[in-house]
């Protein structure tokens, strides 16, 4: 009895506890302001929306299920601008219909009700479909790029951290404006081909190569090119025919004089499925470098033969360089600027060595190697001895039986230039000064064994340094290393974007129509 009348005492207790604990918490709720009430409610439906993926359910669970793409009761414009992405994701290279966007445009309109469930569910899609998205885009196929150092190789992210991409950005609708989770090079030549697309598709007529064909033209390709260019073909080359030309001109990134010479009959005879799939291919070889280029970076690329310094995503200064010849080309590299060599040995290679210098020493003695300050040394290890022009066997080495390591001395002369800037690498890729001024005034400038020849080293020694290093006295081989270590990214783009919109480049090394057969085959499947 005694046992009884204690438990009926703490049931009591404990009912007067529960109905005191109601009545604060219904206090508490007509206390509480009607966004907060909503706000709870969306982010119970998220935590209970969000089962269906571990990695998704854990990257919300860390952010108490707190949603990226819902504020204020109410998806952003973001949910469009997603949308948009992928509808457009063959400009990727990718099937848009992976994504569903007939389902994800559906969840953005339930969403539109306010409704916590709707507004969970279209949350939970909208991050699933953004994570894949990112995902399959940052996937790089093999473009032949070279990886000094592992962390430049492209590695695709977890979902996890494509989302926390999103969450992390300041202002989330310019992360996808610019496409933040990729390099700007990619951003900028995506813009380009969704541009082009724009572009109608022109009858599919040849126009001849010949002279330049200019207002006022009497050559019979003029009948050509205006039915080329959807026009009567009974005419004259015309102010209207010469604005249709400026068009296709802007439109590919050339200057506009309205004048059809045989870069813009090449552009115009591609077709818009060729200038698609070159845009595509282009997006490729941005894409093959890592997301991330760094806050400070060199570019270098060998089509337009050109050197840009980048800092915090801009490009604050540019020169020409020389580059590989079509038999020697430059390789599309990624590696970091690490030391500077001032007073630098020219370590002539072996086959210039085969086929210049033993081919001078034939035809001019041996003084041709004291003439040209070269030194010839036994072998390439730290203690090789020097060795007399007259003890080689030069016959040997023009025919290749014997291959020989020779060296320009340092000098005003010296190919290398005062400085060469090293980023290791096992192809023996580096950038550096030059003597050769004549060169860098060319317009096609591939003169190279595959190095890159600098206009103007002293002003990349500047911006690697401040206060660029001075060589101590005559020393050979003064190794000085940057303060900052940097990326260098050698790249080859046949089309890049310029201010304007895109530019179409020469093919020197013809490298598309191998990469572009290449990037036509159907990717392997993969699992997600």
């Amino acid at each position: 009895m005694r046992f009884q009348s204690v438990r009926r005492a703490g049931v009591s207790r404990a009912r007067s506890f529960l109905f005191s604990s109601l009545a604060c918490a219904a206090v508490a709720v007509a206390a509480a302001p009607a966004p907060a009430l909503a706000q709870a409610g969306l982010t119970e439906a998220v935590r209970s929306a969000v089962r269906g993926d571990r990695e998704i359910a854990q990257f919300y669970q860390q952010r108490g299920y707190q949603p990226i793409w819902v504020r204020g009761g109410t998806l952003g414009p973001e949910a469009q601008q997603l949308l948009h992405l992928i509808e457009t994701a063959d400009a990727d290279g990718l099937n848009p219909r992976a994504y569903r966007p007939n389902a994800v445009a559906d969840a953005i309109e339930e969403a539109a009700g306010g409704s916590p469930r709707a507004l969970a569910r279209a949350e939970m899609l909208l991050s699933t479909t953004f994570a894949n998205y990112v995902r399959d885009v940052r996937r790089a196929r093999d473009m032949g790029v070279v990886y000094t150092e592992a962390h430049y190789r492209p590695v695709v992210p977890s979902k996890a951290v494509a989302l926390m991409g999103a969450a992390s950005a300041p202002n989330l609708q310019a992360y996808l404006e610019s496409i933040g989770w990729m390099n700007p090079l990619y951003a900028q030549l995506r813009g380009g081909l969704a541009a082009h697309r724009g572009l109608e598709e022109r009858p599919a007529i040849h126009v001849p190569s010949g002279p330049i064909l200019r207002p006022g033209s009497t050559d019979p390709r003029v009948r050509t090119l205006r039915a080329r260019l959807g026009m009567a073909p009974d005419g004259p080359y015309d102010r209207a025919v010469a604005n249709a030309v400026r068009e296709l001109q802007r439109a590919y990134g050339q200057p506009a004089d309205g004048l059809a010479g045989p870069l813009t009959l090449a552009l115009l005879n591609h077709g818009s499925r060729e200038t698609q799939q070159l845009l595509r291919l282009n997006l490729e070889r941005a894409r093959a470098l890592p997301a991330d280029l760094g806050r400070r970076y060199v570019l270098v690329d060998a089509a337009a033969a050109r050197l840009w310094m980048y800092e915090n995503g801009e490009a604050v200064g540019s020169m020409r360089v020389v580059v590989g010849k079509p038999t020697e080309p430059t390789p599309m590299m990624a590696g970091t600027l690490r030391y500077l060599t001032l007073n630098p040995y020219w370590n002539v290679p072996p086959d210039l060595v085969r086929e210049r210098i033993a081919a001078g020493v034939l035809r001019e003695g041996p003084g041709f190697i004291r003439s040209r300050r070269y030194e010839i040394l036994s072998d390439w290890t730290e203690s090789a001895r020097r060795l007399e022009p007259s003890d080689v066997d030069w016959n040997a080495v023009a025919s290749g039986r014997q291959e020989l390591r020779v060296r320009q001395l340092p000098g005003q002369d010296n190919a290398m230039g005062r400085m060469k800037f090293m980023f290791p690498n096992d192809l023996g890729i580096y950038l550096h000064d030059t003597p050769d001024r004549s060169l860098l005034r060319e317009e096609g400038r591939l003169f190279s064994a595959g190095c890159v020849r600098l206009e103007d080293a002293p002003r990349l020694a500047r911006w690697l340094f401040g206060t660029p290093p001075r060589a101590e006295g005559s020393t050979p081989e003064q190794h000085i290393n940057v303060p900052e270590p940097v990326p260098v990214y050698i790249t080859y783009l046949t089309v890049a974007p310029e201010p304007q919109g895109v530019a179409f480049r020469q093919d020197v090394y013809n490298r598309d129509p191998v990469q572009l057969a290449a990037l036509n085959r159907p990717p392997e499947r993969r699992r997600r």
